[in-house]
């Protein structure tokens, strides 16, 4: 089954560009709405339509929206050709540690200081984090900052050359183990369960690590959009992004059904007040 009905960039008109300077490092922010802040991370190649339509959807549920550009072009639909580019450049970074033995990628630094500045912006119990594919695993080691509280991992991809790794240092292991245990932090979760990039043996990682505080959820692969765009359908060549490029925009469907347990996981607790879930119509 298909969602896509258009395949065109997406000119962010709706959010507010903003330069965010963490410890002298300055990126690309786009923020939009109010209430607590969650911040949305792009997954490969970057910023994507379907990207924005998450970030819009955790916006309209009562919450402030920051989508960090990281890499990419802001806003552009996922082609193979400058989707491949895109990823050849960041395996090569110094800001991300894409293969097995590199420890926690130095930008999750950067993104723990916007959680920080976030917080501060908006106020609120905490901050939420969402990683997607590449910054799947950031979303986890962003729970370093005592800001962030609702942490939410989509299909992980990273170590790229470890099926069974996770992209996160010894030391910060340890520190996130002690930081679940003591504040009570649930990790939440999602693959398809035919997913190449991100398979059992990886959630089997992230249980080992975080025990019963790990809720990881999979989906059927058969429940994947069947037209993604095009370096998803050639280049990732798997159903992979749940919430995204995979998505499928029909009532009742289980990955309508994910999209609104990430939700409800963000404003139950960054809302406690007020309750969540569904975005508006």
């Amino acid at each position: 089954m298909s969602t896509v009905s258009e395949r065109r960039d997406d000119p962010i008109t709706d959010f507010t560009r903003r330069r965010v300077d963490v410890d002298g490092v300055e990126k690309t922010v786009h923020v939009g709405g109010s209430g607590p802040a969650v911040v949305v991370m792009p997954e490969m190649p970057g910023i994507s339509p379907d990207v924005l339509r998450l970030a819009r959807w955790v916006r309209d549920a009562g919450l402030t929206v920051y989508v960090p550009s990281l890499f990419g072009r802001d806003g552009a639909y996922p082609t193979l050709e400058d989707g491949t580019e895109v990823v050849r450049r960041a395996c090569v970074s110094a800001e991300f540690r894409a293969f097995a033995g590199g420890g926690t990628s130095p930008v999750a630094s950067w993104l723990r200081g916007l959680a920080r500045l976030a917080h501060a912006e908006c106020g609120g119990p905490g901050v939420g984090a969402i990683g997607l594919c590449f910054t799947g695993n950031f979303a986890l080691t962003m729970a370093l900052e005592p800001a962030v509280i609702a942490p939410v991992v989509n299909h992980p991809s990273l170590p790229l050359d470890d099926p069974a790794g996770l992209e996160i240092g010894d030391e910060d292991a340890r520190a996130l183990r002690e930081r679940v245990d003591r504040d009570g932090i649930t990790v939440l979760a999602y693959r398809f369960d035919n997913d190449k990039w991100c398979d059992g043996r990886r959630f089997a990682a992230y249980r080992a690590l975080l025990g019963d505080a790990f809720d990881g959820r999979v989906l059927s692969g058969d429940d994947a959009n069947t037209d993604p765009p095009p370096f998803f359908r050639d280049r990732v060549q798997t159903p992979h992004s749940v919430v995204t490029a995979h998505f499928v925009d029909e009532d009742g469907h289980p990955t309508v059904k994910a999209r609104d347990e990430i939700l409800a996981f963000l404003t139950e607790r960054l809302l406690p007040s007020e309750g969540g879930g569904r975005p508006q119509s």
